[in-house]
């Protein structure tokens, strides 16, 4: 319904029924409005009253750099939703440093396809405008000057000017490339802006703390839909791998942090589309798996914790991760010298070896190999369990191990009657390993929205990994298309989909 024509041409009945949805639509945007407004305003408090409260010079500035990147992000949210009126200007928009004149140059060009006037005239030059963006090549700023000619028919009076080329920040100063660079920086190499901007000033341009933190804020709004059409794509695989690991999370106000969790679900070895994506929640609730799962239905590889059982109540399919039963025998032995632990990692052992043998195989032939090789020893372990778990006494570590392992037996065995199944969580626990060497760096994560960010764009750094692909050129060439790419294929802006322009 676009024009007075197209209502003239609906019912009195149909007119009320459009009139009750528009209505519904601006009240669910005017409430999603006054929610980011007031998050908004509780970050601007949070930061100014953060200097009275107990914390360390380092924990303060990694507190304000989390808070600046929420603030910017909270801001270009609302934008989104209400901008400003046609030609109105942001009145809280700072007026921008010239960037160094001793920085090296690079003029970029961009002149209109034609200089021929629609009345038949050649144009002629009549100036430029120019815009400086800051790159960086590790150790080197450079600036790129992109020169815009103004050309002008004498005869018409028109002015014809190439367009400004859309950036991922808009009227931002930063390159794709440097954004890329701070992005991959802070979340695979898990420098805190506060170092990133030390290192900056050495290589002779001090950038501040704050304005770092107002890049990765947008950016992160902006790769968002490319994160959603990230997870969309995964939950269309029939088989995942799901894991959880602890960060710690700061609850502003009281200078203390709780632990909040780190949720990873990866596409397996097995699967051509290599895919992980992250999600950061405030506990280890199994309500953030049914959330982030939605309707899917396959099967899901993970360990024993009681988070995942409302989803085998649902309908998802449960694969167990015969490496957490084999590591509590191993304790065992490497703790107690234990016998009965030795014999049985000699026939986890042998599970493991069928395993190696079919890892390069096809479904079906792994399937065959499973069978033919590996179940006659699972059905021996079993047996040897039983027998065993007859023998000692209960309560003691040798018979939790056990226990374990007879407890879940089905649930651990479910991939030799599936060639696509893995025989343990591995893969997806050595994507969530570099966490901990974050961890370590970050100290925390400094809101529940910072958390967020950081899963998203961590999800997009690690699936491009798990793809074989130089994450900076990935990030840089998603940053330089994605403002101009059509929702519709976003699609080929994902790791596993991904072809750099040439």
């Amino acid at each position: 319904m676009n024009s007075p024509a197209d209502l003239d041409r609906l019912s009195e009945e149909e007119v009320r029924k459009l009139a009750a949805r528009l209505m519904v639509e601006v009240r669910t945007k005017q409430t999603l409005i006054d929610k980011l407004t007031h998050e908004n305003a509780t970050l601007k408090r949070l930061k100014f009253a953060a200097t009275s409260e107990i914390y360390t010079g380092e924990q303060q500035r990694l507190l304000f750099e989390t808070l600046d990147m929420d603030m910017e992000a909270v801001s270009l949210e609302i934008k989104k939703l209400a901008p400003p009126a046609a030609g109105t200007r942001d009145k809280q928009q700072p007026k921008r440093t010239p960037l160094p004149p001793t920085l090296p140059r690079k003029d970029i060009h961009h002149e209109p396809a034609s200089t021929v006037c629609r009345c038949g005239c050649q144009l002629q030059r009549i100036g430029e405008d120019i815009a400086e963006k800051l790159d960086y090549q590790p150790g080197v700023f450079t600036v790129e000057r992109h020169v815009r000619g103004k050309w002008a028919c004498r005869q018409c009076e028109t002015l014809v000017q190439a367009p400004v080329a859309p950036h991922i920040i808009d009227k931002g100063i930063p390159t794709a490339g440097l954004l890329a660079h701070v992005l991959v920086a802070k979340y695979a190499d898990h420098l805190p802006l506060y170092r990133q901007s030390d290192i900056f000033e050495r290589a002779g341009l001090g950038i501040a703390d704050s304005t770092l933190a107002q890049w990765v804020g947008q950016c992160g709004v902006q790769l968002q839909p490319l994160v959603e059409a990230l997870r969309e794509a995964l939950l269309k695989q029939t088989v995942l791998h799901a894991d959880e690991t602890p960060v710690q999370m700061l609850k502003p106000g009281n200078g203390k942090t709780h632990r909040a969790y780190l949720w990873s679900y990866c596409s397996t070895a097995f699967d051509p589309m290599k895919a992980v994506v992250f999600d950061f929640a405030e506990s280890r609730g199994g309500r953030h798996a049914d959330a982030f799962l939605g309707a899917w239905r396959g099967t899901l590889v993970c360990d024993d914790y009681s988070g995942y059982k409302a989803l085998f109540r649902q309908g998802v399919t449960e694969a167990g991760c015969m490496a957490h039963a084999r590591r509590k025998f191993h304790e065992l032995w490497a703790n107690h010298s234990s016998q009965i632990a030795e014999e049985a990692l000699k026939l986890f052992g042998v599970l493991y070896e069928v395993e190696r043998a079919a890892q390069d195989r096809d479904a079906d032939q792994r399937y065959e190999m499973r069978q033919q090789q590996a179940r006659p020893v699972a059905d021996t372990l079993h047996a040897w369990l039983l027998a065993q778990r007859q023998r000692v006494p209960d309560g003691g570590a040798t018979a939790r191990a056990i226990d374990y392992s007879l407890g879940r037996w089905g649930a651990l065995t479910r991939y030799l009657d599936d060639g696509a199944l893995p025989i343990d969580n591995n893969w997806v626990e050595n994507q969530i390993r570099p966490i901990a060497t974050g961890r370590k760096n970050w100290l925390f994560a400094g809101s529940l929205r910072a958390g967020q960010r950081a899963a998203a764009v961590m999800s997009l750094i690690h699936s491009a990994r798990l793809n074989g692909h130089d994450v900076y050129a990935y990030m840089k060439d998603i940053l330089e298309r994605l403002p101009t790419q059509p929702a519709s294929r976003i699609g080929e802006l994902l790791p596993h989909c991904w072809e750099p322009l040439d």
